[in-house]
């Protein structure tokens, strides 16, 4: 949750301008720019609220899209708000259980996620971008843990996630070096997936994120499971798993529809009867 760009706060209450759903795709502002795209608390909430009703099955989408509302994607938590508060370990244990509940909200959805990393995504923003299936960034994008300069240590998962993506070694250099990860290096390191104009991130992540959501949505989320197993499971366990999955997939509607399609040469509709 900490920050490169500490400021004074300035919440946006208009939820519809954080949390919007369109084209099957339900985006999440994550920052604003009025709070020098800090996480966002209204936001933090009506996101894990918005993603718990698509693991309900109250919201029909494909695809999570998380993005910032200013030139950045998120400079991590408002650190001003941390010096401000009368019980520094209380306020800071709320704020990461909210940002938490976001987190484990995105995971319980079930969808694939696709972040537009424009700009600094330190701390806080750091952690969801290793939470992306895709990560889009710019030339400009830069990824940085942020915490160790504030004397507090990660929340988000990013301990979890960065040993994952990136092995044992180079995670702790980084988190304990607080190293600037240029977009060049986050890529090459698999924390971004693609690299575009600076000025092209937020469109091309939202493309990636519409395309995602009109595929086979149940395939995906299975996708997403069979990758969250993969580090934790023998070889023989994976594809027993993995036989299981496909075979369960060809007598549902997508896998008929698509193997249809395939020998009828045309392209899949997956959206029919949504």
């Amino acid at each position: 949750m900490a920050s490169s760009n500490p400021t004074a706060p300035a919440a946006v209450d208009d939820t519809d301008a954080l949390v919007h759903e369109s084209n099957g795709v339900l985006t999440i502002a994550v920052s604003t720019a009025g709070a020098g795209n800090s996480l966002d608390d209204t936001a933090l909430a009506a996101g894990a609220q918005a993603l718990r009703e698509v693991a309900r099955g109250q919201r029909d989408v494909g695809a999570v899209l998380l993005i910032g509302m200013g030139k950045n994607f998120c400079a991590g938590g408002n650190v001003r708000a941390f010096a401000g508060a009368d019980d520094r370990p209380t306020y800071l244990r709320e704020i990461a259980d909210n940002f938490h509940q976001l987190v484990g909200a995105l995971y319980e959805a079930d969808r694939p996620v696709v972040v537009a990393a424009k700009g600094w995504a330190a701390g806080a923003g750091m952690s969801l971008v290793l939470h992306a299936d895709v990560a889009v960034g710019g030339p400009s994008t830069r990824l940085r843990p942020a915490y160790r300069g504030i004397g507090l240590t990660p929340d988000g998962g990013l301990t979890w996630t960065l040993p994952r993506a990136v092995g044992a070694a180079r995670a702790r250099q980084i988190i304990l070096t607080d190293r600037i990860i240029s977009a060049d290096e986050a890529q090459q390191w698999g924390l971004l997936s693609e690299i575009v104009a600076d000025d092209e991130v937020e469109s091309a992540a939202r493309t990636a994120a519409e395309a995602i959501a009109s595929g086979p949505r149940d395939a995906d989320a299975m996708t997403k499971r069979l990758l969250a197993v993969a580090a934790d499971t023998t070889l023989v366990e994976h594809l027993a798993l993995e036989a299981r999955s496909i075979s369960e997939r060809s007598g549902l509607p997508e896998g008929i529809e698509g193997v249809d399609a395939f020998v009828g040469k045309r392209a899949p509709d997956f959206t029919r009867g949504r």
